[in-house]
């Protein structure tokens, strides 16, 4: 598009070309020919910016409709290479509940009272994972601090 305009302006500027005889025929199909390929490309252009609306658009639609992600998916994501020993501590500890509750003790990996004031909490299973991770990185990424072990 860039070349279409510069080709454009070049005869704009440079007028008496289409009134020499020497040069207005060529001037004239040049001028065309140019006017043409920038239309198309404008055309293209804007053909591609529909489409990517349309793009934008249906995958925003995909995402109000997706399911949320499940408590599982949410610890493996936080978990990383531990996700299946985090699972399996989880599951025993609070079968995988986010509202679980036992005394002091609350949530998916069952944290007390001091661990949740240093490490976090949340209502969410992602809050709750994450600081859980927070306490499993801190206690040198073992299961100690949980009754259920993997």
């Amino acid at each position: 598009m860039q070349h279409e305009r510069e080709v454009l302006r070049f005869f704009a500027t440079h007028r008496w070309l289409l009134s020499d005889a020497r040069f207005a025929v060529e001037a004239r199909r040049q001028i065309a020919l140019h006017r043409s390929n920038l239309g198309r490309a404008l055309a293209q252009q804007k053909a591609r910016a529909r489409a990517q609306a349309l793009r934008r658009k249906r995958s925003a639609r995909r995402l109000a409709v997706a399911k949320p992600e499940t408590t599982q998916h949410v610890i493996c994501r936080i978990f990383g290479s531990y996700c299946g020993e985090a699972l399996r501590v989880s599951q025993c500890e609070s079968g995988l509940r986010t509202d679980a509750q036992n005394g002091q003790y609350l949530g998916l990996f069952q944290m007390g009272t001091t661990e949740r004031r240093i490490f976090g909490n949340g209502a969410s299973a992602e809050e709750q994972a994450k600081a859980a991770h927070r306490y499993f990185v801190a206690s040198g990424k073992d299961w100690s601090p949980w009754s259920c072990k993997p």
